[in-house]
């Protein structure tokens, strides 16, 4: 356990050592930065180590650990400038073996007009965006106090005739501290090698004259630079705190380092009565726009051990107004 503590923190001071103002924007594949889950949302992301359910497959894959039998979910992103965002995972407990996840994450945009410097008014032809992960996860209680998870994902990227493939590793780590109900969680998102652009968008006409003899242009191809994937460490902890017979609040803090930007933080709350009712709140700090997170959420019973979660958040997303994301669940 002690190993692997000091592997992660060794594997995020490494990766994430140059990270300054400098490098802000210098990271592709942001979509993998969107969060998902409204539950961890409306906590203003402070999840690494509270986070317990079907959402682990994304934001510590460790947390899978207290799935108890089957679980599903699903998450719609209302993102900024029309983008959706939607993500469907599924968890499954095996006894004595571990916790296996799917997840799909899917980044989709409408059609966009094609304008060029000739014809800004556009050209009559339209062009898309979307990008993709679709990952495998697993965790195990490897002692009574100790879990480990790690998620391996496929990555793609498509901007009209290009796109982009590549792979990357998520890594978590959920230590039961002993001391009551407190949690430290830590997580490794997006490890990868970089990704690059190809496709036939790239392939111009090229005279290398510029038209000053009969030489016919030849077939030439734009060439593209590699560009990182947006890696982050994640540490944190939660509480709970039993405020009476029926409800608990539960406290969580996150310190966040991304590869790409400064480090950031968040704390936020849970306030749980009778295991059905929910309401969250959190604030981020240190982010450019992103600041008050609030939330809610239902949890009841359907038939026999089948329970449906129902989970809403919103986010003040600042001179961008707001975002809203809506999740629903099962458990069986």
């Amino acid at each position: 356990m002690r190993r692997l503590i000091i592997l992660m923190v060794i594997m995020a001071l490494a990766g994430t050592a140059l990270a300054d103002e400098r490098q802000v924007g210098s990271a592709g594949a942001q979509f993998l930065k969107i969060g998902v889950g409204s539950k961890y949302q409306g906590m203003a992301e402070a999840s690494v180590a509270s986070v317990n359910d079907v959402y682990s497959l994304y934001w510590n894959p460790a947390g899978m650990v207290e799935v108890e039998n089957w679980a599903v979910g699903f998450t719609n992103v209302n993102w900024l400038l029309d983008i959706d965002l939607n993500y469907v995972g599924i968890a499954r407990k095996f006894e004595d073996v571990g916790t296996f996840g799917v997840s799909v994450t899917v980044l989709s945009t409408g059609e966009q007009e094609i304008t060029t410097v000739d014809q800004q008014d556009g050209t009559g032809q339209t062009y898309s965006a979307s990008s993709y992960a679709i990952g495998l996860s697993y965790a195990r209680q490897l002692t009574n106090r100790f879990a480990f998870g790690v998620t391996g994902k496929l990555l793609g990227e498509k901007i009209g005739k290009v796109d982009a493939r590549g792979m990357a590793f998520d890594f978590g780590t959920l230590l039961y501290t002993g001391f009551e109900s407190l949690r430290l969680g830590m997580s490794i998102s997006n490890m990868g090698p970089d990704m690059k652009f190809t496709g036939t968008g790239l392939q111009v006409p090229y005279d290398p004259n510029d038209g000053n003899d009969n030489n016919t242009a030849v077939d030439a191809q734009l060439a593209t630079n590699d560009y990182n994937l947006p890696m982050t460490f994640r540490v944190g902890l939660a509480y709970d705190v039993p405020v009476g017979p029926r409800s608990i609040l539960t406290l969580s803090s996150e310190f966040k380092h991304p590869n790409d930007n400064v480090q950031q933080g968040s704390f936020g709350g849970q306030f749980a009565y009778n295991e059905q009712f929910f309401l969250r709140g959190g604030y981020k700090i240190n982010y450019d726009e992103e600041t008050l997170a609030l939330g809610g959420g239902l949890d009841t019973k359907v038939t026999g051990d089948t329970r449906l979660m129902i989970d809403y958040s919103w986010q003040d997303f600042g001179r961008l107004e707001s975002t809203q994301r809506f999740s629903v669940g099962f458990t069986f």
